[in-house]
This record gives structure tokens, C-alpha cells and sequence, in this order.
């Protein structure tokens, strides 16, 4: 591929987000760098005109707390979505959300109960559920991971899809309670299940199931509101997508509430049905080009995403930004 068709193909541009015009300078909490986004000069990267700066703006607003049942809670606004478990023995939290909502996610929690944040797991390492991992951990919390997810913040990782390096996180934001396969924890009179089932859209990622209320916080590997981003350099594929959706229609019944990494905090099993089929759908079409030996130009313009585009095309991950996801993922 020529270096501008690689350019063109390399993720959301930021006339998908927002008028860059009217940005205003912000903090990256993630690095300590200022990003400064003018008419003059746009870079194209994940804190630019990506998903991380979309993440970024959307932290200006405010917490929104959609409470589920059993003393579950979901935090909508910083980054991924943020589960909360809380009772006697404190507050379980699935994932971090992002540092620059600090101040608005403590406020959220407090809300909810005085009860102090124990365990913090990440589902995976991306920055949109991990970069509140420091402040958490000040806050006297355990961070728990798959031994993957440690891997990737102790070190240096740049991801081509992002035209992002992410810097290795200072040593107090890294998990320490780490898990291989699976991990059982009781807490609040409750079993909470924490498994991993191979490679998924990443090869770290974890899901947090918990037993009393029912519900499965699943992290990126369900979205409900769009596109999923599928992390390719670091061990995801749109087939090992697929085999986690599919674990989770094995595990789960209509009873059960699935929290996804994105979107409607509450989603149901035939929710992740209609995602697994739509990655089904889009993989084969994209499968079958590829087979006859097509470009990824080539396939991006004969839109095998068509049949979906109208529900799952408008959020942060473009139809051809998948495309080209999925494209590096089959054979």
C-alpha cells in the first residue's frame, strides 16, 4: 500500500467527531502532553481526530449514572463505560474511564455511596478504560488484569491503526492482582466471576460476571453502540471477536443484563446476538473479496458493510475504518 493510501485508511477522520475549527487546546492525562488542534495544523491520530479525542470532549459533560439492580450501577462519560458494584465490603468497579474526569467520576461514586473503591479491574489496556487507574489505586484501590493488559501498560506500544506510541504508565497505575484464565472474588455477599476466554479484540481482555444480580459486564469485546474497534497488533482478529460473543450468548439468558465497553449501559443477550451476527455478516463479505484477491481499496469500495451501516455505522469507528479492521484479520 502507497503511504497516502495508508494515510487515508488510517482511521476516523475529525469531520466525523466535531468541527475541528472550534476546538480549544486540551490536557492529554494520558502522557502530560497539551494537544493544540487548529485549522492549520490537523494531525491525524487517536487524541487528534480519533476515538480519544472524541473521549476527551465528551469528559466536558457531565457523569451520567444509570442505576441496574442488585446495588449495580454504570457510569456513562469517561471513556468506557464504568460498572459499579457497591455494599458493605466497599465498591467493585469494571474499568477506569479516563483521568481527566477524575474529579466528576469521584463525585459519581460518592453519589452512589460513601463506600471506598477496593478493586478496579480492566477489562483490557486500551487508554479509555485504564488511564484512571492512578488515581483509583491513590484512592487505595486494587487494580486486577489479565496478564496481558500489564504487559502492554509496562511498556511501550504503538498502534498503526491510532498513529499513536503509548508511553509505558508510571508503576502505581499497572495492575498488580493479575489473571491468567479465571479469577473468582466474593465480595458484598456475591460470587463475581473474572474470566478470560483467549484472544478477543484484544489478547489481555477480561469479562466481570457477577452472580447475585446477573449481569455481565463484557468491556469492548460487545459495543451496542456502533462499530467495535478490533486491536489486530495487540492479538485481536474479528474472529476471535466472534468467539467471545459467542461465549457470551453461551453463558448469558434473556435475564441477564450485558454491559457493554460502549454505548446503551444496559444491554440484553439478544442485543449480543444482533452484534455477533453483524460481525459474522460483515467478516464473510469481507472474506469472500479478499479471496478473490481484492485490495483493500477495492473491498472498502464495495461496501460489505451495506446491510449494517444504518445501525451500527455512527459512532466512533467508521464503516470503512472496520472494513479495513476486519480486512487485517481474515484470510
Amino acid at each position: 500500500m502507497k503511504p497516502d493510501e495508508k494515510r487515508k485508511h488510517a482511521g476516523p477522520r475529525a469531520a466525523d467527531f466535531f468541527q475541528i475549527a472550534t476546538l480549544a487546546t486540551v490536557s492529554l492525562f494520558a502522557t502530560g502532553t497539551t494537544l493544540a488542534a487548529d485549522t492549520q495544523a490537523i494531525q491525524d491520530d487517536y487524541f487528534h481526530t480519533g476515538a480519544g479525542h472524541h473521549y476527551l470532549l465528551r469528559a466536558d459533560t457531565g457523569i451520567i449514572t444509570h442505576t441496574l439492580r442488585d446495588n449495580i450501577s454504570v457510569l456513562e462519560g469517561s471513556g468506557g463505560n464504568i460498572v459499579v458494584l457497591t455494599g458493605k465490603d466497599g465498591k467493585f468497579l469494571v474499568d477506569a474511564g479516563i483521568g481527566k474526569s477524575r474529579d466528576k467520576v469521584k463525585a459519581a461514586l460518592a453519589a452512589i455511596s460513601p463506600a471506598p473503591v477496593k478493586y478496579v479491574v480492566n477489562t483490557h489496556w486500551h487508554w479509555d478504560h485504564t488511564d484512571g487507574n492512578a488515581w483509583m489505586h491513590a484512592d487505595g484501590a486494587t487494580l486486577v488484569a489479565q496478564v496481558n493488559t500489564l504487559k502492554h501498560l509496562s511498556q511501550t506500544t504503538h498502534v498503526d491503526d491510532w498513529n499513536w506510541t503509548f508511553q509505558p504508565v508510571p508503576a502505581v497505575a499497572r495492575p498488580t492482582v493479575l489473571v491468567n484464565d479465571a479469577k473468582t472474588f466474593d465480595f458484598d455477599g456475591s460470587k463475581i466471576r473474572v474470566e478470560n476466554f483467549g484472544p478477543g479484540h484484544s489478547d489481555g481482555d477480561l469479562w466481570v460476571y457477577f452472580e447475585k444480580a446477573d449481569v455481565l459486564a463484557m468491556g469492548d469485546t460487545f459495543w451496542n453502540a456502533g462499530y467495535p474497534f478490533i486491536d489486530n497488533q495487540d492479538g485481536g482478529s474479528i474472529n476471535a471477536a466472534i468467539h467471545w460473543a459467542n461465549e457470551a450468548i453461551d453463558h448469558t439468558t434473556d435475564h441477564t443484563l450485558v454491559i457493554p465497553g460502549h454505548g446503551r449501559p444496559a444491554g440484553t443477550r439478544a442485543q449480543v446476538i444482533e452484534f455477533r451476527d453483524m460481525l459474522v455478516g460483515v467478516r464473510d463479505n469481507v472474506a469472500k473479496l479478499k479471496q478473490q484477491g481484492k485490495s483493500l481499496d477495492e473491498v472498502i469500495a464495495a461496501k460489505p458493510t451495506a446491510a449494517f451501516d444504518a445501525k451500527w455505522g455512527h459512532f466512533v469507528i467508521k464503516p470503512d475504518f472496520f472494513v479495513k479492521l476486519v480486512y487485517a484479520g481474515v484470510k
